[in-house]
């Protein structure tokens, strides 16, 4: 089948193979990004679902992400503190909230929290939701079925544990914890009546095929939150000297994923800055989600450019 008799197929409600994705992976790229932009239009309209993030503990973190400046294993010049006061939490999200922001997420690094952190949190929580109606989402490791219930009454509708790779792949990111922990914890967040965001890295060196393999576990798992970060390489980090990917892989992994993923929220994270077009031209070939402002340990692109531009794509920010 080719590019269009697949994009048809998929609106009438078909789910590629693997085979099919793979065969859209080696496409010309603009006919494969226009197709998949009428996927997003048929399925998701022009609804752009827009979150920002808090980096509310900072480093120390016994994983050995290979990827990542928070990792107590490298070197890298990253400030470190505890978990955030309660009114910067509160009055972040508050001012989010204001900018038209609406989500947001307390991210916080280690493998996961201490009760006590888990307690302080769901007080933060509850103190935004007394505050503004953004929604909130929380990114704190593998934790239990017990904290999840417990974010999840404090008013935490999602939770964001990122899958990073395929599972092929998975072991040469990290050894110190495993692409099933990974599942497990996702399942523990819906158990408890959490919606997950998940997704993960690219340009890390797993091929297209892995990050297609990634694409159909996330749809299995039911995914609608799918966050795309493009591999920023930190200095003294063990992927310090990997290539920045161009932006025409960028937009044909996202083309490739809207075909697999075709009604989910597709969003741009972490490495949107390194592109020249701050993502534009990907918002035109499947993606329909950013996350918006300053990053963990980086710098994002700011909220008024990003209204600014998503005004210009015809994109209204709206939940998916």
């Amino acid at each position: 089948m080719n590019v269009t008799e697949l994009k048809n197929k998929v609106t009438g409600g078909y789910q590629i193979s693997k085979k099919d994705a793979l065969l859209l992976a080696g496409a010309e790229l603009e006919e494969l990004c226009r197709a998949a932009d009428k996927v997003r239009l048929h399925f998701c309209g022009n609804r752009f679902d827009m979150c920002s993030i808090i980096n509310a503990k900072s480093g120390r973190c016994p994983e050995d992400c290979k990827y990542c400046a928070q990792s107590a294993h490298y070197e890298t010049a990253l400030e470190t503190y505890p978990l955030l006061d309660e009114d910067t939490i509160v009055n972040t999200a508050l001012a989010n909230w204001k900018r038209g922001i609406l989500r947001f997420s307390a991210v916080t690094s280690g493998d996961s929290l201490s009760e006590s952190e888990v307690d302080l949190l769901c007080k933060m929580y509850a103190g935004i939701k007394s505050v503004c109606a953004i929604g909130l989402c929380s990114s704190n490791g593998l934790l239990s079925y017990d904290q999840f219930a417990r974010l999840r009454q404090s008013g935490v509708e999602r939770y964001h544990c990122n899958l990073e790779t395929s599972r092929r792949y998975f072991p040469h990111v990290c050894s110190t914890h495993t692409y099933d922990d990974k599942l497990s914890t996702i399942r523990l967040a819906q158990r408890a009546g959490m919606e997950v965001c998940s997704g993960g890295i690219i340009g890390m060196g797993e091929t297209m095929e892995d990050r297609i393999d990634m694409a159909l576990e996330l749809r299995g798992l039911g995914i609608k939150s799918v966050p795309l970060n493009i591999l920023n390489p930190i200095p003294k980090t063990p992927f310090e000297k990997l290539n920045i990917l161009h932006c025409e892989e960028v937009r044909r992994t996202v083309a490739v994923y809207r075909f697999i993923l075709p009604d989910s929220a597709i969003r741009l994270a972490g490495g949107r800055n390194l592109m020249q077009d701050k993502g534009k031209s990907i918002f035109l070939s499947g993606a329909n989600a950013a996350i918006s402002g300053d990053l963990l340990t980086t710098e994002g692109v700011g909220t008024d450019e990003d209204t600014i531009m998503l005004k210009e794509l015809g994109f209204e920010v709206k939940a998916l």
